[in-house]
């Protein structure tokens, strides 16, 4: 039993640590969403351990999908822009306009360029949302281990 408290004691404090993580590298991102609510304006100090870990990792998974959702909305507009300088050179080659066609394609170059930087940011981001869901999915899973082994116990 002092184990589980222990081990929940420091599953509670790393969570914590990597929401606050999370917290201050989206403030940082210039690509990040401020994050709708703040679990410092929830006081877990009442809460008992299980609720608390809870509420951190739910608050970073959230923190996590916002920051996805306002990267993919970036590669989107990132297409639309590729897409617009696409047609333009299409049109400037059917014109003949040779000076036209070097700078779209310089310009179509450096965004391509800029859109591999935010596909690996995009990647990056999924992973560390899929590697929060694992750990709440785990954590939960943990408690109720625990919870079974203290049911067993008692029998």
């Amino acid at each position: 039993m002092k184990k589980s408290i222990k081990l929940l004691s420091s599953t509670a404090v790393a969570a914590i640590a990597a929401v606050s993580v999370v917290t201050s590298a989206s403030a940082a991102s210039s690509y990040a969403i401020q994050p709708i609510s703040s679990l410092s304006s929830v006081d877990i100090s009442s809460m008992d351990i299980e609720t608390a870990m809870m509420m951190v990792q739910q608050e970073r998974s959230k923190l996590l999908e916002s920051q996805l959702q306002s990267q993919i909305q970036v590669v989107q507009q990132r297409n639309q822009q590729i897409a617009e300088l696409n047609a333009q050179l299409q049109a400037a080659q059917q014109r003949g306009d040779q000076a036209a066609v070097q700078s779209l394609k310089g310009q179509i170059d450096a965004l391509s360029n800029s859109q591999q930087m935010d596909m690996l940011r995009l990647q990056s981001l999924t992973n560390k949302r899929n590697e929060a869901f694992d750990l709440m999915t785990n954590f939960i899973k943990k408690m109720q281990d625990s919870r079974s082994s203290i049911i067993g116990n008692m029998r």
